[in-house]
């Protein structure tokens, strides 16, 4: 749900197996043909090399076809995104990491656009393969789809550049003015600190809350507050590239690298297709290994999200 911004995306509401109308796919085609597929990929400046034995081990449906289907909902920067205005081709995190999967694999990721709450229910209906799609991992989901988890990711603090009141945790917003997207569990966040600020005599946090993110940081240039709390993916891409990186900086606090709260986001593979599961798990963890993933995190602004293990559904409530 876009109107709470959580880790990943959040639950979608419905889990059922309808029927979906599937959009048209960027250029990529369904994979219903054999695809050609290069001998390596360059990805975030890193050449991705097949792996024989990795492609070896793909579901013969996959192989045969040469592709892997991914479901995406665009745009939800810096996971995914149009590479510009009213055009088709996409970028993002995810798209990234997905080609680089791929390439790895030996077979093609083509990404179709998908609105977020029908992506499980055509991922049932046999109409994706995978979603990759900043989709929170939990049990819910776990149910139905099998995630191979790549980031883990919850609540950051965004401060000016150069950060002037030297704001390291979320202890040192206390007793300061902060601007928080309204309706959102960074709120949440927020008011459930205000006991640690009592407790610490150091005075409740001025919460200033906006209809929209794009707000409550006009409010932080204009010096109205002194941080925005917001996921910390969102506040990673928009300090990299606001103002060409000189508007913004992203407090990273040591006890919490991925973020307040944070949770792991995985892409949902089907859970009729077991192997490409396995599959996708091993040449993630190639990619982690090889710093590959290491770059694409770093392009996005985003590095301390990503996981140093590609775990398999690792949400545990």
């Amino acid at each position: 749900m876009r109107y709470v911004r959580v880790s990943g995306r959040a639950t979608a509401t419905a889990l059922t197996t309808a029927a979906m109308l599937v959009l048209a796919a960027c250029g990529e085609g369904d994979g219903t043909a054999a695809a050609k597929v290069p001998a390596s990929a360059e990805v975030a400046g890193m050449t991705v090399k097949k792996d024989t034995k990795l492609h070896d081990s793909l579901p013969d449906a996959v192989k045969k076809a040469g592709t892997v289907r991914v479901a995406t909902d665009v745009p939800y920067a810096p996971f995914e995104m149009f590479v510009s205005e009213g055009k088709k081709e996409l970028t993002g995190l995810d798209y990234d990491l997905g080609q680089a999967i791929g390439a790895r694999l030996g077979v093609r990721f083509a990404f179709t656009p998908q609105k977020f709450d029908g992506i499980v229910p055509a991922i049932q209906a046999g109409k994706f393969d995978v979603a990759m799609s900043a989709m929170t991992d939990n049990k819910e989901r776990q149910a139905v789809v099998d995630f191979v988890d790549y980031s883990f990711s919850g609540s950051g603090i965004m401060v000016a550049k150069g950060n002037p009141e030297k704001i390291t945790t979320l202890v040192d917003l206390c007793g300061k003015k902060v601007a928080v997207q309204a309706a959102t569990n960074q709120l949440d966040l927020l008011k459930e600190h205000q006991k640690a600020c009592e407790k610490a005599g150091s005075g409740e946090i001025g919460i200033l809350t906006f209809p929209k993110d794009s707000d409550a940081q006009l409010a932080l240039r204009a010096d109205k507050v002194v941080a925005q709390v917001l996921t910390k993916p969102a506040a990673g891409w928009t300090a990299k590239t606001a103002d060409g990186g000189n508007a913004f900086e992203v407090v990273d606090d040591p006890a919490a690298a991925g973020g307040y709260q944070a949770s792991p986001n995985g892409i949902a593979v089907s859970k009729k297709l077991p192997e490409l599961t396995d599959a996708i798990q091993k040449a993630l963890q190639s990619l982690i290994d090889d710093g590959t993933a290491t770059k694409i995190f770093e392009k996005y602004g985003v590095a301390s999200i990503a996981v140093k293990e590609a775990t398999k559904n690792a949400a545990v409530d």
